[in-house]
């Protein structure tokens, strides 16, 4: 049986790889997108996770026209990395409005639908770097590892009700983010590496999809790490 999943930042990298790992196993697969560009869904709404107002608008146009969702997957965020003595407010208050509240705020908005309908899978796509930490990043890493509690605290709250919430936590991925690294940057993230090597958006999406589907329907409250190694569990 086909499923409903509402996906956030399905236009690149993670969340392309995400909504095409979706799309090919024939669900309907509603994209969420500032730009309007995800060629992988059933049907793309305009929504900017930054804007409580914009979340409202697509969350209700979505359910109004496709009902409540199966799989909600909160993927979208952005990096604005610099030293925290001199990152400015701006560059504080924008990753953690994208990163951590829209998530929270999108998730919110359709929760209620799908507790009417007593199942779903909750996933919050996180990062190594919020357990880990990582210097440049404290704005990021901050983010990120809200979406830990959030997600362990929604676990307990809506369980009961046959909805579950994990996390996964992708360390480096090849995406047009890491592209533009420079060569002794690569080489000194692949030295860190157990595995020696960066993962593909296709390796992310394949854990993201076994979490979201009936063969992972006692797992809540998880953090998955898919990072080669390089966080240990932690």
């Amino acid at each position: 049986m086909s499923q409903t999943v509402f996906i956030t930042g399905a236009n690149r990298g993670i969340g392309l790889a995400i909504a095409k790992r979706f799309h090919d196993a024939g669900d309907v697969v509603v994209a969420f997108s500032r730009s309007g560009d995800a060629p992988f869904a059933t049907q793309v709404i305009t929504c900017d996770v930054s804007s409580l107002k914009s979340i409202k608008e697509a969350t209700e146009a979505a359910v109004t026209q496709f009902g409540a969702p199966d799989v909600v997957i909160a993927n979208a965020g952005i990096t604005e990395d610099g030293l925290f003595m001199r990152m400015s407010d701006d560059a504080l208050e924008s990753v953690i409005t994208t990163n951590l509240l829209g998530a929270l705020r999108f998730s919110q908005q359709v929760v209620g639908s799908m507790l009417k309908q007593k199942r779903g899978s909750i996933l919050f796509v996180g990062s190594v770097v919020g357990l880990l930490g990582s210097a440049g990043q404290v704005n990021y890493a901050a983010s990120k590892s809200g979406l830990v509690g959030a997600a362990r605290s929604l676990a307990r709250e809506v369980g009961s009700r046959g909805i579950r919430v994990n996390v996964i936590a992708p360390g480096f991925v090849e995406t047009d983010m890491t592209a533009n690294l420079t060569e002794d940057q690569r080489n000194k993230i692949l030295s860190s590496i157990p595995l020696a090597r960066y993962a593909s958006p296709e390796e992310i999406a394949e854990t993201v999809f076994f979490l979201s589907s009936d063969n992972a329907r006692y797992i809540t409250g998880a953090v998955i790490p898919v990072d080669g190694g390089l966080g240990m569990g932690h």
